[in-house]
């Protein structure tokens, strides 16, 4: 099996009409930030599908993919990743994760991100130090920004919070759109498992939160509730 394998198997899967659309979903505008993605407008199950097939793939091979021009190549590199790290041993996970994280900046929209960080990096996390998401919370890349928080949603799933609120602390005066869907997004999940300690971190830091973050946090919330946050939001 070779990465071209994978290629030729996907680009059979292509959908003009629906490439259209996904470029324009996902802001490939110039000036966007997907500028310049080029999508085969293959549906996401599709891409999974392709993905399993190769889990045997070659780290060589599956770095040729990752490092295309071509969306769902790309997720499928990382889909690939997941399933390798799922089914891996311990020092193959730990082989998964390092080439996960040299190689972050190619998972470079927020669905390829969404998609493999908690299952690569938080996983493997979930027992060990966590510097690294830190590391990349004051990073001056989108998406390794992304992988930092969105990390953190293996750690929610296990009742843990310290490192979305501290996170969420770095993130919470940055300007791009979908840093704060993310954060807000993380805080919500938060909430589902303990509203008590949502809610203790909004009201320390809700009047500065960008009001995307913080429309994100509270969406669940009963509408009394939600709305007295957003009358009282400066």
């Amino acid at each position: 099996m070779i990465a071209l394998d994978v290629k030729n198997e996907l680009r059979n899967l292509s959908d003009f009409e629906k490439a259209n659309i996904l470029q324009r979903f996902f802001k490939t505008q110039k000036g966007e930030y997907g500028e310049g993605d080029i999508f085969l407008g293959i549906i996401v199950p599709n891409t999974r599908k392709v993905a399993k097939k190769y889990t045997d793939l070659k780290l060589s091979e599956v770095k040729k993919i990752l490092y295309s021009k071509i969306h769902e190549e790309r997720l499928c590199a990382l889909l690939i990743l997941v399933d390798k790290f799922e089914n891996g041993n311990d020092v193959e996970k730990v082989k998964i994760f390092d080439f996960y994280i040299k190689n972050a900046k190619q998972a470079n929209n927020w669905d390829l991100v969404d998609l493999s960080a908690p299952k690569i990096v938080g996983q493997y996390l979930l027992d060990k130090h966590r510097n690294i998401l830190y590391k990349f919370a004051e990073s001056k890349n989108l998406w390794e920004k992304r992988i930092s928080v969105i990390s953190s949603y293996t750690f929610i799933k296990k009742g843990e919070y310290e490192d979305t609120f501290k996170i969420t602390e770095i993130l919470m005066n940055d300007k791009h759109d979908l840093i704060h869907k993310a954060v807000g997004w993380m805080l919500r999940e938060v909430g589902k498992k303990s509203l008590r300690d949502e809610e203790k971190f909004l009201k320390k830091h809700y009047r500065k939160m960008p009001r995307t973050m913080l429309r994100y946090a509270i969406e669940k919330f009963p509408e009394g509730k939600r709305m007295a946050y957003l009358r009282d939001f400066v």
